[in-house]
């Protein structure tokens, strides 16, 4: 009997959670280039910072990043919100950034060649 490709397993999740776990490390530590084994290079990222919209690029992550520097009292909760074997929707509740704000990240994923890969970054960020 061949396993079904259709059916979500708990390995799967883990997978999942184990990728959105290196980006919260890469903050954690400031390392802009484990940050970048997270997304994908052509990744998108929209959120209000204040009255500005930061849209467009994954690079603008990067920047902020290389900006503030590592978040060493960063705290998260991760949820898998929905996934398929080939998609998933992860959030992740922040607190105490690099530059200590708190924020809730909405995380579209996409399964490319067995990597679970971000394509899609929402953010939140809230008043103090």
């Amino acid at each position: 009997m061949s396993l079904n490709k259709n059916i979500n397993t708990v390995q799967d999740y883990e997978e999942v959670l184990a990728a959105m776990e290196g980006y919260v490390h890469g903050l954690k530590t400031g390392n802009v280039a484990e940050l970048k084994k997270t997304f994908h290079q052509d990744a998108i990222m929209y959120g209000h910072l204040g009255n500005d919209l930061s849209q467009g690029s994954i690079d603008n992550l990067y920047a902020y990043v290389e900006k503030f520097g590592a978040a060493p009292n960063i705290k998260t909760n991760l949820t898998v919100l929905h996934k398929t074997t080939t998609t998933a929707i992860v959030r992740i509740e922040m607190e105490h950034d690099a530059a200590d704000e708190d924020f809730t990240d909405y995380h579209s994923l996409i399964k490319i060649n067995g990597e679970w890969k971000v394509v899609a970054k929402l953010f939140h960020l809230y008043d103090k």
